[in-house]
C-alpha cells in the first residue's frame, strides 16, 4: 500500500551513499534492496567478526548474526530480514527480532499497509505460519506456503495432516492434505493442495485441490467445485465479493470459471494469470488461442497480436481503461500497451506501470548489460549500473528512479516531460 503522496517529491537529486565503498569496508555485500520511497538502500553484509547484519545508507545495524537473508522493505518503509543465532532462527524488524525463535524460518509475507509480518516456520513439534511473532498454537506434519490476508489479520497454508511413510502410495491415495487458516484445518482432505487466496474481507479462501487420482479442482472454504476438472490453476477472488474465478481444463478446452461456471462463452488452448481492473468490472488473462502462440485476453476478446515465446501478467492502468504486459517474442522482450507492443526491444523488461491517468507507462530494462527506464517506447539517455522499477508521483508528472550510477546508490526526481520529449 503505497503511501506516495507523502514522499519528498520536490528534490531532484540525492547522492544517498557511496556503494563502491562498502565491497571496501565489508568482507562480503548481497544483494541491495531500497525502500519504496527511495529514500533508503541496504544489504546484508559481513562484519570484521565474521558474522553478518544488514547495512542501511551506510549504517550497520547493532544485532550481529551467523546468517541472514531474506532482506526486504516493507511497504510501510520497515526493513526485515530473517537471522540465525545459535541454530535459532526468527524474523527482525528495524533491528528488533522477534522474542519467538524456530528451527528455520521462511516465506516472508507483508501485509499491504506492511504493518503485519508473517512467515513459515519449523519446530520440534511441527511446522505452521508466525504472524507478528506469534505462531499458531496447532502445528502440522508439513506445510508449503504462506499467505497473509488483505487486512493483515489472517494467515493461511498447505497442511499435511498426517505423517506418510515412504512409498506408502495408499495412504497418499486416501488424501491427508488439508488447508489451514489460523491454524485451523478444513475437515475436507485432499491429495494435494496448491495456491490459495483470500477474499478481500478475508472470511474466504479458495484454493487449487487434487480430489482423486486423476482429476482437479478448486475449493473454497472447503468445498469443491463440481464437476472436477482435468485441472486448474490457481484461483483469485472478484476484488469486493465471495465470487471465485479460475482456469480449469474442461471438455471444451481450457475455460475461464466464475464459481464452477464459464465466465466467458469460449476455450482455449491455456489459459491463467487472470487479473482483474482496479473497479473489478474488467477481468484480462494470458491466453494461448493455438499452439505455440500467446496473447492477453480481455474480456473475452483476445489481443490481435500474438507471441511466440512467453506473455507475462496483465497489468491494467489504474482507472481500468488500458492493459500492459511483458512479452517475448524470439529473443527479445518487450511491452506491449493495448495488444500493441512497443518498436524498442531488450535483453530483459520488468512489468509495467501506469501514470495514475493511464496516459504513460514506464518500464525498467536492460540492454547490453546496463538498465535503461522506458517511457512510451522511449529509452533514457541515462543508462545505469543497477536500476529498481520507476513510480509515478501522484499527479502523474514526475517519476521517482532509484537507481545505481559510478558505484553511487541515486535516488532522482524526474518530470516525465523531460523523457518523453
Amino acid at each position: 500500500m503505497c503511501q506516495a503522496q507523502n514522499w519528498d517529491w520536490d528534490t531532484e537529486e540525492k547522492l544517498v551513499t557511496d556503494l563502491a565503498a562498502w565491497k571496501d569496508r565489508f568482507s562480503e555485500v548481497h544483494e541491495y534492496v531500497t525502500s519504496l520511497d527511495g529514500e533508503k538502500i541496504a544489504a546484508v553484509v559481513g562484519t570484521d567478526d565474521d558474522a553478518v547484519t544488514p547495512c542501511v545508507n551506510g549504517e550497520l545495524w547493532e544485532n550481529t548474526f551467523e546468517k541472514a537473508w531474506s532482506l526486504k522493505f516493507g511497504p510501510d518503509g520497515r526493513l526485515v530480514c530473517l537471522a540465525m543465532n545459535d541454530d535459532e532462527w526468527t524474523a527482525v524488524l528495524d533491528d528488533e527480532p522477534w522474542d519467538e525463535t524456530f528451527e528455520y524460518i521462511w516465506n516472508l509475507k507483508f501485509s499491504p499497509d506492511g504493518k503485519n509480518v508473517a512467515a513459515s516456520f519449523r519446530t520440534p513439534e511441527g511446522y505452521g505460519i508466525v504472524r507478528n511473532g506469534e505462531p499458531w498454537e496447532q502445528k502440522f506434519v508439513q506445510i508449503r506456503s504462506c499467505e497473509i490476508s488483505r487486512d493483515g489479520l489472517h494467515t493461511a497454508t498447505n497442511v499435511q495432516m498426517e505423517p506418510l511413510a515412504e512409498g506408502d502410495i495408499l495412504g497418499f491415495l486416501k488424501g491427508v492434505w488439508s488447508l489451514a487458516v489460523d491454524g485451523q484445518s478444513w475437515d475436507e482432505r485432499f491429495l494435494n493442495v496448491w495456491d490459495l487466496a483470500f477474499s478481500d474481507d478475508s472470511a474466504s479462501v479458495a484454493a487449487e485441490v487434487r480430489p482423486n487420482a486423476t482429476q482437479q479442482t478448486i475449493a473454497v472454504d472447503g468445498r469443491p467445485w463440481e464437476p472436477f476438472s482435468k485441472a486448474v490453476w490457481q484461483p483469485i477472488f472478484r476484488p469486493g465479493t465471495k465470487d471465485v474465478v479460475a482456469p480449469a481444463l474442461t471438455a471444451q478446452g481450457w475455460m475461464l470459471l466464475v464459481n464452477g461456471k464459464p465466465l466467458w462463452n469460449r476455450s482455449f488452448t491455456q489459459i491463467w494469470h487472470q487479473t482483474f481492473s482496479p473497479t473489478a468490472t474488467r477481468v484480462a488473462a494470458v491466453a494461448c488461442p493455438s499452439f505455440g502462440r500467446w496473447t492477453v485476453v480481455v474480456d473475452g476478446d483476445l489481443w490481435k497480436s500474438t507471441f511466440g515465446h512467453v506473455v507475462l501478467q496483465p497489468v491494467f492502468s489504474p482507472d481500468g481503461r488500458r492493459i500492459a504486459a511483458v512479452v517475448k517474442d524470439e529473443e527479445s522482450w518487450t511491452v506491449a500497451v493495448d495488444g500493441v507492443p512497443w518498436s524498442e526491444e531488450f535483453e530483459m523488461i520488468w512489468d509495467p506501470v501506469f501514470s495514475p491517468d493511464g496516459e504513460l507507462v514506464a518500464a525498467k530494462a536492460e540492454r547490453g548489460g546496463q538498465y535503461a527506464l522506458v517511457v512510451n517506447n522511449k529509452v533514457s539517455r541515462q543508462s545505469y549500473q543497477a536500476l529498481w522499477e520507476p513510480i509515478f508521483s501522484p499527479d502523474g508528472t514526475k517519476l521517482l528512479i532509484r537507481a545505481v550510477e559510478n558505484g553511487t546508490y541515486v535516488r532522482r526526481v524526474v518530470p516525465v516531460a523531460e523523457l518523453i520529449r
